[in-house]
Order: structure tokens, then sequence, then C-alpha cells
């Protein structure tokens, strides 16, 4: 291999063809988590654009705010620079000048931002396709809206979710199963833990830790009630739950991404929907740096289950139900695989509904009642 590939090394120009020779090496081990990336490589001058977080519409011959893009109203992660507090600019607006200078729509809209990541803009609006009656507001741009845009999805995912079980049925987006996948599972499952049911979307799931603390948060059944005087009767055990629950995956779900529907599945607790997993389960325990600052890595481990077969590496897992994301219907702003969960949980209200336990009848607790 050293020599197949080694004979390669003579064609390359630059460090970034060395990266693709080293990659192909690696693909030799026919391993997941096997990469390579970095060194001493040639970057051309960046000039951020900076991101105002909304969609554009060319209209009258003026670039138009045809929407702003919103997570849920309490998210303060990440916010659209129009979505600020002070800031009198709505959609529909027209964006006529940034920092003094007319926009040029004979250019895309991000044009007028290049060089303005990260930094405090004057923009020029108007409720109307004219300078005249314009004002001026001042905004701080973003440098990215990627994890704007992705809660602006969980938002309108779990929105449609609710509007189409009437309320109840409930919507968790997992990221990952290292830290920011945990804080986001307990934050929305103690959020939603009182729905009847429950989809668990953890498509795109990038991975990190195995996801036993996930399993047992799902698995976590109540061990009581409490009868109220005044109100609904209450549960013991800590935001646990018994209705229907589904799952969410697809092929851009790996490592801890598999490994998290693998556990849902061998715990029973419902059918997984979408596209099989990535199938990464061969893993690596470090980075070994490279004399001019590169990095491969060097798997060191890899997962078995107690029946002592080898864990989803080189294949991933199959969904009990099969849904294949059609370019045509997302185009129309329509989520096969999501319509189909919802449609799969609300089912399972009806065949399977949560269960209740009403209390038993009052004692009595006088003295003729054997009571003290």
């Amino acid at each position: 291999m050293r020599k197949h590939y080694g004979s390669l090394l003579d064609d390359a120009a630059t460090r970034t063809d060395v990266n693709f020779v080293i990659g192909e090496l690696i693909g030799e081990l026919n391993a997941s988590h096997t990469y390579r990336g970095g060194g001493d490589l040639e970057h051309a001058p960046s000039r951020p654009v900076g991101l105002l977080g909304c969609d554009w519409q060319l209209t009258d011959g003026f670039y138009q705010i045809a929407q702003i893009v919103r997570g849920e109203p309490w998210e303060t992660e990440v916010r659209s620079p129009l979505d600020q507090p002070g800031v009198e600019v709505s959609e529909g607006d027209y964006l006529l000048a940034v920092n003094g200078k007319p926009v040029d729509v004979t250019r895309d809209p991000w044009a007028a931002f290049q060089g303005l990541a990260d930094q405090t803009v004057l923009l020029t609006v108007n409720d109307q396709p004219t300078f005249e009656g314009s004002r001026e507001v001042l905004v701080e741009t973003l440098s990215s809206e990627a994890r704007l845009r992705n809660l602006a999805w969980i938002a309108a995912n779990r929105h449609r979710v609710a509007e189409m079980s009437n309320d109840r049925v409930g919507y968790i987006y997992v990221p990952d199963t290292g830290t920011g996948g945990q804080n986001e599972l307990v934050r929305q499952f103690y959020a939603q833990s009182s729905k009847d049911g429950l989809i668990i979307d953890e498509r795109f799931n990038s991975g990190g830790q195995y996801p036993d603390r996930f399993i047992e948060l799902m698995m976590r059944r109540r061990t009581g009630y409490i009868a109220m005087r005044h109100g609904p009767n209450v549960f013991l055990g800590t935001r646990s739950r018994t209705g229907p629950q589904v799952m969410l995956v697809n092929s851009w779900a790996g490592s801890g991404g598999d490994a998290f529907p693998f556990l849902f599945r061998e715990a029973n607790l419902g059918p997984i929907i979408g596209t099989r997993t990535w199938g990464g389960l061969i893993g690596y325990s470090g980075v070994h740096q490279l004399v001019d600052g590169g990095f491969v890595t060097l798997t060191t481990l890899g997962l078995y289950t107690p029946e002592g077969e080898w864990m989803l590496e080189g294949h991933g897992l199959e969904p009990d139900i099969e849904v294949i994301d059609d370019p045509g219907i997302m185009a129309r702003g329509i989520d096969p695989q999501l319509e189909r969960a919802i449609e799969e949980v609300v089912q399972l209200l009806e065949t399977a509904p949560p269960s209740t336990v009403d209390p038993p009848p009052y004692g009595d607790r006088t003295a003729d009642g054997n009571g003290p």
C-alpha cells in the first residue's frame, strides 16, 4: 500500500493533494472514523459575509425581506439581527442601502455585506420601494446562520407535530450524543414529558458518546402518583411517561447516532422510521499529529453486543418503516419522514394509548372506620 499510494505523491502539487492520497490510503482499512486533514495548507484571503438571518425576494426593483428566520420565542442562543429589541425592521420591508451605499440589485443581496461579518452596520430600510420616508437602523450582523436556521427548523417541526396531533404529541430533536445532545434531550424531554406521545428525531445526529443515558431517560417509567385535593393528579418519577414513542433516523446519523436507535430498538420503545443509518461503530481514542500540523486518526476500538456480534459497523441500522426523502416533496416544504412519524404515533395513540391510574377510594379516617 505504501508503494501503491506513495507513487502518487510525485504528482501532488499541493498539500491538499497529499491529504487526498493519505485519505485514499486510509480508505483501504474499510473502517469508520478514519480521518485526515490539516497540514501546511494554502489559504486564500477571506472576507466573511455579514448575514441578517432572513430570506430575500426581489420586488419592484428592490430587495425585500420575505421572512425573518426565528426559532422559538424563548431561544436566546442566537437570534436574527432583525429580531432584536429596538430594531425596527419587519418582514416586507425593503433594504435600500448598507452603510449609506445603495444596494446593487444586479448582484445578490449578500454582496452588499461582503467583509461585514460580526460587525455593526447601518441599514437603510423602508416599507415602500423608495428612499423617500426611509429610516436608518443599526444592527450587528452574523457570520453564520447555520444554528439560527437549525433552531427555526426544529421549531417548525415541533409546531407541525403539535398541529397534526391536536397537541397530543411532543417533538424532540437530538443533534448528537455528546454534551450538546444531552443538554437538548433533557431540555426538550422535560418540557414535553406530559404529552401523550413523543417523536424523537435523531436525523443528522453526529454522534459523540455511547448514549446509554439517553435511553435510560426514554425508558423511565412512572413509579407512583400524587392524588391532589385540588386540580389533576400528578405522577411520581421525575419526568417519566407511558405513551407511545417513535424515532426518526437517516443516513447522516452515525456513530453515537447509530447506537441511539440501536438501544431504542433493544429496549422495544417503538418503531424507527426513515432510512438506514451511517454504520460507524469502529472508533478512535486520539488524533495523531503529523510533522507539518496535519493529522490522521487511528481506530482503536470496536463496539459489540452482549450476544457477541459487532454492532452495526459498515452497514448501519435498518429502520422499521423506510421513508425516502423525496426531493420533489421536500421542495414543496413537506418533510415526508416527519409526516410518516406523525401518522404512526397518532395511530399508536388510538391502539395503545398512554395508561392512567385512578386513585383508590378515600379511606374512612374516623375511629369507627379503623382510622387513628
